[in-house]
């Protein structure tokens, strides 16, 4: 009987998911309610409080809630591992307080009621009706990311692109995501030609779709892809990441741009006691890492093109970035790019040493 309860319960919350209390339909969430994402996670945190605290109230409530508040706890865990932004995460969060509230409502409760525990359900249904409204202004927003009509962000250099002039020597284009994106290139070759043209968060498709203005039309010898990292965080199929990469090369290649591949580097969970987001090894496995390293190495090989390993340069005996070369255990830091600098040096002088290498026709 309690088990028929409790799914009644389920599904009567998820249900009226789109409904205040007195059963009106919400309005559509404005942009201004979406939360910070620290202010997003201290709410999440404050819920997953409240659902503790409340059930000592009501009778029978500590053993037929437990499965809803282990799912509320995993999904704060993997909110903390990710985003407050992470929809999905969110969404299964909500559902499961609102199952527990219908199921705290349904069950009998003491007479009298304890104040303090009114309080709290009070504050856990206002704090559920908050999240409610930062969860459509987030889907809001990501809908209006989705009919962004420049998905690639190719407005981010395209003034710099205009005033960037020929090369003046053997140009190189570093063309990646955030690792990419906060190396000042200037202070660690300040004699060369490297052009930065990195975007934080970007995936290899993006990438792709930035090729002619960002890497074709700037006239390079060569350019240095790092891709790779953010496309595994989003669950994208290892497939379409060798697909683009694959893309990416011939592209160059066909327009006499030399292309150099780097290795995704490692990633470490050390930093996750000052931050629980932290920990990266949960939406980077090291172990699917090393995988699409070693394809990216073959297929190199297999075409002649450039491995730049990075990966051999910072990771640590145990599989992981090194601790020292990250504050976060995905970005480098200043000692990280030391350490990756002269790797893409020699890389990069070799191919530039080398003779250019003739179109090819795909067979």
């Amino acid at each position: 009987m309690m088990c028929a309860v409790l799914t009644l319960a389920f599904l009567l919350a998820t249900g009226s998911y789109a409904q205040t209390p007195a059963g009106s339909q919400t309005a559509p969430a404005a942009p201004s309610a979406l939360l910070s994402n620290s202010d997003a996670l201290a709410l999440l945190r404050r819920i997953s409080q409240l659902m503790e605290s409340t059930t000592l109230a009501t009778p029978g409530l500590v053993r037929t809630a437990a499965p809803l508040m282990e799912n509320v706890r995993q999904s704060l865990a993997n909110i903390e591992a990710s985003s407050p932004q992470n929809a999905a995460q969110v969404y299964g969060l909500l559902g499961n307080v609102r199952a527990y509230l219908a199921l705290s409502d349904a069950l009998p409760k003491q007479y009298p009621f304890v104040e303090e525990a009114r309080k709290q359900l009070a504050e856990l249904r206002d704090s559920v009706n908050r999240m409610d409204a930062d969860f459509l202004a987030l889907l809001e927003l990501k809908d209006l990311q989705s009919r962004n009509p420049d998905r690639d962000n190719l407005k981010r250099y395209a003034e710099a692109n205009r005033q960037l002039g020929p090369p003046k020597e053997s140009r190189v284009v570093f063309l990646g995501d955030s690792i990419t994106d906060g190396w000042r290139l200037q202070e660690y070759f300040s004699t060369r030609d490297f052009v930065n043209r990195g975007i934080g968060g970007q995936i290899t498709g993006e990438m792709l779709g930035r090729m002619m203005a960002d890497v074709i039309d700037l006239k390079p010898a060569a350019v240095l892809v790092l891709a790779g990292t953010n496309d595994l965080a989003r669950g994208i199929p290892v497939t379409t990441i060798k697909n683009n990469l694959t893309m990416i090369a011939e592209l160059a290649e066909s327009h006499n741009i030399r292309p150099l591949i780097a290795s995704i580097l490692p990633v470490s969970d050390y930093h996750k006691n000052v931050n629980p987001r932290f920990e990266m090894t949960r939406q980077r496995p090291p172990a699917t890492i090393l995988a699409l390293n070693a394809w990216i190495r073959e297929f190199c090989a297999q075409h002649g093109y450039t491995y730049v390993d990075y990966y051999s340069a910072t990771v640590d005996s145990a599989g992981f970035l090194q601790a020292e070369l990250a504050d976060d255990g995905l970005h480098p830091n200043a000692k990280g790019y030391r350490a990756m600098a002269p790797v893409a040096l020699n890389a990069i002088d070799r191919v530039l040493a080398g003779s250019p290498k003739k179109k090819r026709g795909r067979k």
